[in-house]
């Protein structure tokens, strides 16, 4: 088996010295599709946010050997403002920053990728069209664009699919498929259990400690959602700040 692409160990990651995620270590395989689901408020997002270094550990670690550049990563869209006045083109070419350099100039065959990667996620034509003026749906599209663009080695996706129509979805979960047969590492978090159980292979299942990582329709249990749900509920958010495990 070839060594994991990134490990967590032990990692808690606490806001005021309260743990978001609590104590948790497993490994991600290169080229593995992995869901991450969990109740509201279980950490699934705290945890991309960690694994992309923008949340530094109170505990524990995130060990890899990548580069930024290695990274593609799609926030949730509430964390993105689309008033900024850009086209849709020049929000796909954001994604080509690693050949162009923080101030080269894109290369016309830059150019080219990123209307076929438009064409790729259905908005052929698109190009002119300020991201102000587009659904949820075809602005998620363009975020999917730039990351095809981007060609990152490990995708990190956080809710992909909230309040986008079900065409929409379907469309980008087959972008995700292809991700996964082109041998790239994706984890999305996800609301849907369905969708998890339908198209991704594996499933950490989290409610701030782990309740289970592996194959997903062992993971996905009854019993596992049971435990997450009531663990989530009787999570007290006065409770004495975390300390270090022994």
């Amino acid at each position: 088996m070839s060594p994991p692409v990134i490990r967590l160990h032990n990692l808690t990651v606490s806001y005021d010295r309260h743990p978001a995620v609590h104590h948790l270590s497993g490994t991600f395989q290169p080229g593995s599709l992995t869901a991450i689901a969990g109740p509201n408020g279980a950490g699934k997002s705290t945890l991309l946010k960690a694994i992309m270094g923008e949340l530094r550990p109170a505990e524990g670690r995130v060990e890899h050997r990548l580069q930024r550049a290695d990274f593609g990563y799609l926030p949730q869209a509430a964390d993105i403002n689309r008033r900024f006045p850009i086209s849709v083109l020049d929000t796909v070419l954001l994604g080509s920053w690693r050949s162009a350099g923080a101030f080269g100039r894109v290369a016309k065959q830059d150019g080219m990728r990123a209307r076929a990667a438009l064409g790729i996620v259905g908005l052929e034509g698109f190009e002119a069209r300020h991201i102000g003026s587009l659904s949820a749906g075809q602005f998620q599209r363009v975020l999917f664009a730039r990351l095809l663009l981007q060609d990152a080695r490990v995708i990190l996706l956080d809710e992909p699919f909230t309040a986008i129509d079900a065409r929409t979805t379907r469309d980008l979960l087959d972008i995700i498929a292809r991700w996964h047969g082109d041998g790239r590492t994706v984890i999305a978090v996800l609301h849907d259990f369905e969708q998890v159980r339908a198209h991704f292979p594996e499933t950490l299942l989290l409610a701030r400690r782990l309740i289970g990582w592996g194959m997903t329709q062992e993971v996905m249990s009854s019993a596992n959602l049971l435990e997450a749900r009531a663990m989530a509920e009787r999570w007290d958010e006065d409770a004495e700040a975390c300390e270090p495990a022994a």
